[in-house]
């Protein structure tokens, strides 16, 4: 196997067996519909962003509903937004009255989705953004909607940083304190390194990294925490790419998990219809675990307070490859054998799996495995697959192949399974 990561200080042993969760991004952004930064994106002031808040009536919520479609999905755990970057909060918030039990709607929203997920026996925690454009104290920088205001800047040049950190640190303690046990925390974004002459970036010193990180280890020991307030974390997070590797900081691997939507949009994005394919998605979550990753896929919810057809479809599709293939996913990891192209390996002890992106005719040639493999099968049906090691001293001739010293050959049916991702499952001897 492997070099392994060291271990880290929150508890990651059922984040690297679950692999594959999912990623809820939702608030009154979805009611625009025009993906979840609408508000910078269109430079919308507060003023008229506020209907969005007068008018959030989510009748068909039902997050028991959530729940069960990411179970059927094969997802383990969730990370749902308790707060994006607009500042908007699901939850009942001591600390703001810009928060869903002011809306319409009057009621919380986050209590019953963390009840309804945990029935379905997920691990789960909250994506908590750093960043609060509706906040008075959060001072405008290049991000914020109200950027290309000089005259508003001048106006709120006076905004102070620590009082916004002192309502970041409230909120948090909120969130690790009245929803029980907390298995993950994504916090989210630092740009101290940005530069826009008139303002920097916000980082560590502005969100007091250090203090925060600290008070969630006391109030959730355990928990595991993301890399994006500048101080590190638990966990990597490659967003809406796939490393070429397992991911390493100074030479050394390290827990990591990749972030990916169905469609390009995290939140709710009607006219976004670039929705990925279910095998490409299936490919995705089979590439990160082949290197040693988990998978993160996310959902936003339209305004209505439900998936989208063309999300339930493919979190139904990924659950159908999952009910056949899970035991290629879960508690396995990256393997020291090179695959053949077109293919993915992953392993849990000595079950190793070849995960094939192509169906080849005939024949799949697997180097170094050689008398290493005790049985083969394709995994959807259990059905066998034959094996040959080819002598390497015979020569290729109008009906035979020649060989390759330390390679097993795999005798494949000429049609390829009907599911998105073959899995041919290799029993390693002992």
């Amino acid at each position: 196997m492997p070099k392994l990561p060291d271990p880290t200080i929150g508890d990651t042993s059922w984040f690297v067996h679950d692999r594959f969760g999912l990623f809820i991004h939702w608030g009154i952004y979805a009611l625009p519909a025009r993906h979840e930064w609408v508000k910078h994106v269109e430079r919308i002031r507060d003023e008229d962003y506020q209907k969005h808040f007068d008018h959030f009536y989510p009748d068909l919520y039902d997050p028991t509903v959530w729940a069960r479609e990411a179970k059927n999905a094969g997802m383990k755990y969730f990370v749902v937004t308790s707060k994006h970057h607009d500042g908007f909060c699901l939850w009942d918030s001591a600390l703001t009255d810009y928060k869903a039990t002011n809306t319409p709607w009057r009621k919380d929203l986050l209590k019953p989705m963390v009840e309804a997920f945990r029935a379905e026996g997920f691990k789960g925690g909250f994506y908590h953004s750093l960043i609060d454009w509706h906040h008075p104290e959060f001072p405008i920088d290049g991000f914020h909607p109200m950027s290309d205001d000089v005259e508003f800047r001048e106006v709120q040049k006076g905004r102070d940083i620590r009082k916004y950190a002192k309502y970041l640190h409230g909120q948090a303690r909120e969130l690790l304190t009245e929803f029980g046990k907390i298995d993950i925390m994504w916090f989210d974004f630092s740009y101290s390194e940005r530069d826009w002459g008139w303002s920097k970036g916000k980082g560590k010193d502005d969100w007091q990294s250090e203090e925060l990180m600290a008070m969630v280890r006391e109030l959730q020991p355990g928990i595991i925490v993301n890399d994006r307030m500048e101080i590190g974390g638990d966990f990597k997070t490659p967003e809406q790419y796939q490393p070429r590797g397992w991911m390493e900081v100074d030479g050394k691997p390290v827990m990591w998990e990749a972030c990916q939507t169905l469609n390009g949009s995290w939140g709710y994005d009607r006219d976004n219809l670039d929705w990925k394919p279910v095998e490409m998605l299936v490919q995705m979550l089979v590439d990160t675990v082949s290197k040693g990753g988990n998978l993160l896929l996310n959902v936003g919810p339209n305004a209505r307070g439900e998936f989208e057809p063309k999300a339930i479809e493919r979190l139904r599709s990924i659950g159908e490859w999952m009910r056949l293939h899970g035991r290629s996913i879960y508690g396995c990891t990256a393997s020291d054998f090179t695959p053949p192209p077109d293919c993915r390996y992953t392993q849990n002890g000595n079950r190793l799996y070849l995960h094939l992106f192509s169906w080849p005719f005939r024949h799949v040639h697997l180097d170094g495995l050689a008398d290493r493999v005790e049985y083969a099968q394709l995994l959807n049906d259990g059905s066998e697959i034959k094996m040959r090691v080819i002598d390497p001293i015979q020569e290729a001739n109008l009906v035979f192949m020649s060989g390759t010293p330390g390679t097993l050959t795999l005798e494949l049916p000429v049609q390829k399974p009907a599911v998105a991702a073959p899995v041919i499952e290799l029993l390693l001897k002992e």
